[in-house]
């Protein structure tokens, strides 16, 4: 519906162009920001034309669905008639759980990598950032018709490895802490350095049986506790890729490039900035061992022989889009067909208000930590599911790219711009709906019907002709709102861009909590089958719209 309408009405703007002499012109349509204005403007005023002579040529031949246009200023406003609104709650209602999909990415295969939590390292709240990002940006793509594989990279050879390895044979026995003492011993202590550096070069190699043990004993111990995490997120993975797998094969794929793209440098391979335009980096250190950038080469071509796909997204903190762009540079000369699959979407950083974490020193924020002080901190006793509804929500109501300083008071607020206040907004709903004695979700559609045949035909009578209580009801904010659902899905889609989903829905259930402070929905006499048919589409579009944010959608709070 909204495709067709939004097409009529441009159809009907180019029309009425070409007819006062404007040929060809680029017809956009946007949403006016106050409801006063219409449902759809367009701004006449960026052709030169009169928006006054451009409405009354439109209102010659207004397309079906529109009830009235305006002149205002430059802008010529459509206004959109009850019966289409009313149209489109059934619609809504018919399509339920597929509501606001389309198949916009239909037959693509798209891989997003995101989370990329590294054993022997605690899973922090910058963790809890990216799997929030990934997680709905994954949600997106699938809404827009496309396979999507959920990818997770993990770090489980490398220096952080050795330093975690260290401090835990020196008496450290939980894994962040033992990574911190050995960090601080590694950058204070040259003897410890260069252990640490041995024991990194052992575990690559397997030298070391014992330290083999104790390897592979941390490694199962971190991943099992990864896993119990993703699963209170919601997040479940196709792929687990890991550096101990990438690493030999990207070495390989960089030596085989020696001449011409890496060099030689003080016994190290480097990328030169003669040849990325950007800066120089080591992607084979000076004891041939590779680098994150070499692991990473190889990462790209082990997912695609895994999984063919169309695009591939890797999602990170943006302290690392200088490295990401030599190496997708370094990419396009070695894979580049998959240098042009590749998308590297950065986003901010976490913070709480105390300042900023660092896993080097110890001073980390755990996720799980985080998720208890909320739950802790909300009224009556918090569950997982509002708590982490609230967190995701703090991370994904602002663009993916800025930093964030979590505020615990506004994340928890049942009023306002939060998490809960969307999941109380939705339990309302339901809650209305299941005191209805008469509600029923099959009838819903066939209520629908029957409300609008008894008032779709009073927009072509007069009113004279019409019975008093089958003059057209006005059109209600909610829904004027709801029908929007499906073009603000593909825009948050397409731009990578989840905050439009959230600032949607906080609209939306700003107009159905106004609406229900004012109105009767369950004894307002023959419209209270349509009042719960609107009720029941606003949970439908609620629930799905917080499913695409990766958060649940309680029927009781």
């Amino acid at each position: 519906m909204l495709l067709v309408i939004t097409e009529k009405i441009k159809k009907t703007i180019s029309d009425s162009l070409d007819r006062l002499g404007v040929k060809n012109a680029n017809v956009f349509l946007e949403h006016p920001k106050d409801f006063v204005y219409g449902d759809y403007s367009f701004a006449a005023m960026r052709l030169k034309i009169g928006a006054n002579d451009l409405a009354k040529e439109v209102a010659k031949n207004l397309p079906d669905g529109v009830e009235k246009v305006e002149a205002v200023g430059g802008f010529v406003n459509f206004f959109l008639k009850k019966e289409f609104f009313t149209k489109s709650v059934k619609n809504i209602l018919d399509k339920r759980d597929d509501f606001g999909n389309n198949s916009n990415l239909s037959g693509k295969k798209i891989v997003v990598e995101y989370t990329d939590a590294n054993p022997f390292k605690e899973f922090h709240i910058g963790h809890l950032m990216s799997n929030s990002v990934g997680e709905s940006i994954a949600r997106l793509f699938q809404a827009q018709g496309a396979e999507v594989k959920r990818a997770c990279y993990q770090g489980d050879v490398g220096l952080h490895v050795a330093k975690a390895i260290f401090g835990y044979v020196n008496g450290e026995k939980e894994w962040g802490k033992a990574y911190a003492k050995g960090n601080e011993a590694y950058e204070t202590n040259e003897k410890a350095k260069k252990e640490i550096e041995e024991i990194n070069e052992k575990i690559y190699l397997r030298k070391d049986e014992k330290l083999n043990d104790v390897y592979e004993s941390g490694r199962k111990t971190s991943l099992e506790s990864f896993e119990e995490i993703y699963k209170r997120l919601g997040t479940k993975f196709d792929f687990y890729f890991f550096e101990s797998e990438t690493g030999e094969f990207g070495r390989k794929i960089v030596e085989k490039n020696i001449g011409k793209v890496f060099e030689k440098s003080e016994g190290a391979i480097i990328f030169p900035e003669s040849k990325s335009g950007l800066h120089t980096r080591v992607f084979l250190n000076s004891r041939g061992l590779p680098t994150y950038e070499a692991k990473e080469l190889g990462l790209a071509k082990i997912k695609y022989e895994k999984y063919q796909y169309d695009l591939s997204f890797i999602i990170t903190a943006n302290e690392i889009n200088e490295y990401f762009r030599v190496l997708l540079r370094a990419m396009e000369i070695i894979f580049p067909e998959l240098a042009k699959k590749t998308k590297h979407l950065s986003h901010g950083m976490l913070r709480l208000p105390s300042g900023k974490m660092s896993s080097r020193t110890g001073s980390v924020v755990k996720a799980e930590s985080l998720i208890e002080e909320v739950k802790n901190k909300l009224p009556s006793g918090g569950t997982d599911e509002v708590a982490i509804g609230a967190i995701k929500y703090s991370i994904l109501r602002q663009h993916i790219g800025g930093d964030i300083i979590f505020d615990f008071g506004k994340s928890i607020s049942l009023e306002g711009d939060s998490g809960p206040y969307l999941q109380y907004s939705y339990a309302r709903a339901k809650s209305v709906l299941a005191k209805s004695q008469n509600f029923s979700s099959e009838h819903t559609s066939r209520d629908t019907d029957i409300f609008l045949l008894k008032n779709s035909s009073c927009s072509r009578q007069s009113r004279s002709q019409v019975p008093a209580r089958q003059v057209p009801l006005k059109v209600l904010q909610i829904e004027r709102l709801l029908y929007r659902f499906p073009e603000v899905v593909g825009r948050a889609a397409s731009e990578y861009a989840p905050h439009y989903i959230a600032t949607y829905l906080i609209e939306l259930a700003g107009a159905f909590n106004n609406w229900y402070a004012r109105e009767r929905i369950l004894d307002a006499g023959e419209e209270t089958p349509y009042r719960l048919a609107l009720t029941e589409a606003f949970s439908v579009v609620m629930k799905n719209g917080l499913k695409l944010l990766g958060i649940q959608a309680p029927e009781k709070m």
